[in-house]
């Protein structure tokens, strides 16, 4: 019997046409899957603080970083039943966490220890810090934290003097000089998120959280500050650690203090609005789940002479 086959230059064609179909599906496909999942958590604040509008304004820089997916997860408000509060951590690189309110379940604090030990990214910011006073393990991700019940015999301070960071057991809690423009001082020039940052920038109109005390093991000073009495009538003698990167097994975790916001701030608000803060925040979360920082620094960066403001 004699068989036909088609022309052979039309197979050509149509293994041709599988193959680029198969490879632009495989990069689209690969895109997708290469990007860094950020979780953005969030839900509660004291009266001092607004997390609405941190939340808020943290989610459009995170968004704007175009290899981030990001997810926004709320929790129930202060004083609901935090029972079911139970957010999945599958799937998720990096948790960036605004968050200062009520303890969560035994089983969430769990997966959430789980989460950072295992590998994943943790990003903590400001006022996260005063969270979670009780939970061993969350101290000793955070490095050092304020307020909460964290009093003199908490743990050490870390304070930066020129021969580098020491740890200080002296009397003295948490607290903040009132909210003034300052100079952040970049430590570690060669950590992947300062890479490439100037030596000194200007932060305009927020707190330098101070006194912060804790475990303080596994940390490295990314940046420090110090109060300018010209300006305000408070603060600590030496600087203090503004940005820190801080090990949890086998977690990355970047502290970074700055970036208060209240009530009575709106979405123009200098401190989370500073390109400092939104650069220092990208880059960090970007090394928290990868280790590596791939974000060019944008032209507009603040120097040592004046505020660079989005």
């Amino acid at each position: 019997m004699k068989r036909s086959f088609p022309n052979s230059n039309l197979l050509t064609r149509i293994a041709v046409a599988f193959l680029v179909g198969l490879t632009l599906c495989s990069c689209s496909m690969k895109t997708s899957e290469s990007n860094v999942k950020v979780m953005l958590l969030t839900g509660q604040s004291s009266k001092y603080h607004d997390w609405e509008l941190s939340s808020a304004l943290m989610e459009k820089h995170l968004n704007a970083v175009e290899s981030f997916d990001v997810v926004k997860v709320v929790s129930p408000a202060q004083g609901e039943d935090m029972s079911d509060f139970a957010p999945s951590f599958d799937g998720i690189d990096v948790v960036v966490l605004d968050y200062e309110g009520d303890g969560w379940a035994e089983a969430t604090k769990a997966a959430f220890k789980r989460f950072v030990n295992d590998g994943g990214g943790l990003v903590v910011v400001h006022a996260t810090d005063n969270s979670f006073a009780d939970w061993e393990a969350f101290n000793l991700m955070i490095g050092v934290g304020g307020w909460g019940g964290r009093g003199n015999d908490f743990g050490p301070k870390i304070h930066w003097f020129e021969g580098g960071a020491k740890l200080l057991n002296t009397p003295g809690s948490a607290m903040h000089p009132p909210k003034h423009d300052f100079e952040i001082v970049s430590r570690a020039p060669e950590h992947p998120i300062m890479k490439g940052l100037p030596e000194k920038w200007l932060h305009p109109n927020d707190e330098i959280y101070s006194r912060l005390r804790g475990p303080a093991q596994n940390v490295t000073v990314l940046a420090t500050a110090k109060a300018d009495l010209t300006k305000v009538s408070k603060g600590t003698e030496n600087h203090e650690p503004m940005l820190m990167d801080i090990r949890y097994g086998k977690g990355r975790v970047f502290h970074n203090t700055l970036g208060h916001c209240n009530k009575n701030d709106d979405e123009s608000v200098s401190s989370l609005n500073c390109v400092g803060f939104i650069v220092t925040l990208q880059r960090g979360t970007e090394w928290a789940a990868t280790g590596q920082v791939t974000q060019p620094i944008p032209t507009d960066f603040p120097g040592a002479d004046a505020v660079s403001v989005r």
